[in-house]
């Protein structure tokens, strides 16, 4: 078995984990996993959290507040901000989390993130997968950087504050 790689499979639970540290800027941790029945207690980290479910759903409370990672979408939890997460049905979530340094968005864009961590983008979505795959490529280091600055960028367009007008959608205020 690979390091950093862990299968386990008991009569309650169902854990595939893969985790890692590439050698990419800004990346601290790349954690896959698969849980059925695990629930993680109210906990934080030091770093942003930038997760994607691929199957399944998770419930979660973040800063006291009840959320869940609709279908599609990329859910990103500050740093230093309290949360936990359970599976929402029987057969569990999949999930795809990169953890980044602090540094890597500004933390006045934290606030933001609390008050609203899932993110409907499609485009950003499929950047976020983009990036894991050259994450999971050995010798991808500078691809993954580059597809890391795209991420941020649109990242910081969701949380930044609202000007008249939405660089993501080209459109102005509606009335």
């Amino acid at each position: 078995m690979a390091p950093g790689r862990e299968d386990t499979q008991t009569s309650r639970q169902i854990r595939d984990v893969t985790a890692w540290q590439p050698r990419v800027p800004g990346v601290v941790e790349v954690f896959h996993a698969h849980y059925t029945e695990y629930a993680y207690p109210m906990h934080v980290h030091d770093a942003w959290t930038l997760l994607v479910v691929d199957d399944g759903a998770v419930r979660y409370d973040l800063d006291r507040h009840e959320h869940g990672t609709p279908h599609g979408t990329v859910t990103l939890l500050p740093p230093h901000v309290p949360h936990n997460g359970e599976p929402v049905t029987e057969a569990g979530f999949r999930k795809r989390v990169l953890y980044l340094e602090p540094g890597a968005l500004d933390a006045s864009l934290i606030g933001a993130a609390v008050d609203g961590p899932d993110l409907r983008d499609p485009l950003l979505r499929r950047r976020v997968g983009q990036l894991h795959a050259a994450l999971a490529r050995p010798g991808d280091e500078l691809e993954a950087e580059s597809r890391l600055v795209l991420v941020r960028e649109r990242l910081r367009l969701h949380l930044r504050p609202r000007t008249g007008h939405d660089p993501r959608t080209g459109h102005g205020p509606h009335p």
